[in-house]
């Protein structure tokens, strides 16, 4: 069992007495699915407030509480991501469109969290943080193939799960780097977690790309 399977098998035992309690209520996941996604959006505008703040002063303590809660909000956002699935399970309520609706809100939250950071990049210093900007965007680019790289896979049949920063971890990196830098006062954790992000993002694209190769020539289609 990998980390990963470890960590969330713990997380399902700490959740499941309230999934059992939102299938006696009548909770679908679709809601659970839209409520996360306010959560992102919540955290995005967070960021945006606390770029608006900024001005050219990368010492606002506006911007760094921003920061701060912003991350708090993913972490939140990010359990509310894993119970609509736990949900749909146990509570035998899945769906194509319930999957479909969950992998396009995910889209739509890591991509306005990541730009309400950009925004305090370039808000901070434009000429100190410029360039953690840009890696701002390439981690955006990255997220985004990611998931489009397993989509298609899994058009052609390919189940196409590898890689270094998938959604859980991109989630974590996210929320941590910020909670630091709002905590510490520091850009320099949330800009070394977007250059991370950016890096292995983009090395697990490819690596996905690499991977359907090996499996479409194996299979000589």
């Amino acid at each position: 069992m990998n980390y990963r399977d470890y960590l969330q098998k713990v997380i399902y035992h700490v959740i499941d007495p309230s999934i059992r309690l939102m299938i006696r209520i009548g909770i679908t996941p679709n809601i659970i699915t839209f409520t996360g996604f306010l959560g992102n959006v919540a955290a995005a505008v967070l960021f945006v407030c606390g770029a608006a703040a900024a001005g050219a002063d990368s010492n606002s303590q506006t911007m760094y509480s921003c920061l701060l809660w912003g991350g708090i909000v993913i972490l939140a956002a990010g359990l509310f991501d894993m119970i609509d699935g736990r949900l749909a399970r146990t509570g035998n309520m899945q769906s194509r469109f319930g999957a479909l609706f969950d992998s396009t809100l995910d889209r739509y939250s890591e991509l306005l969290t990541l730009a309400g950071i950009a925004f305090v990049f370039i808000s901070a210093d434009i000429d100190r943080w410029f360039w953690y900007a840009v890696a701002t965007f390439a981690a955006m680019v990255g997220s985004v193939m990611v998931s489009y790289v397993r989509a298609r896979a899994e058009g052609l049949g390919i189940e196409c799960k590898v890689g270094l920063m998938q959604r859980p971890e991109r989630v974590v990196v996210t929320a941590v780097v910020t909670i630091l830098s709002g905590a510490t006062g520091s850009l320099w954790f949330t800009a070394g977690g977007m250059l991370l992000i950016a890096v292995l993002a983009n090395i697990t694209a490819f690596w996905r790309v690499g991977y359907c190769y090996s499996v479409l020539k194996k299979d000589n289609k």
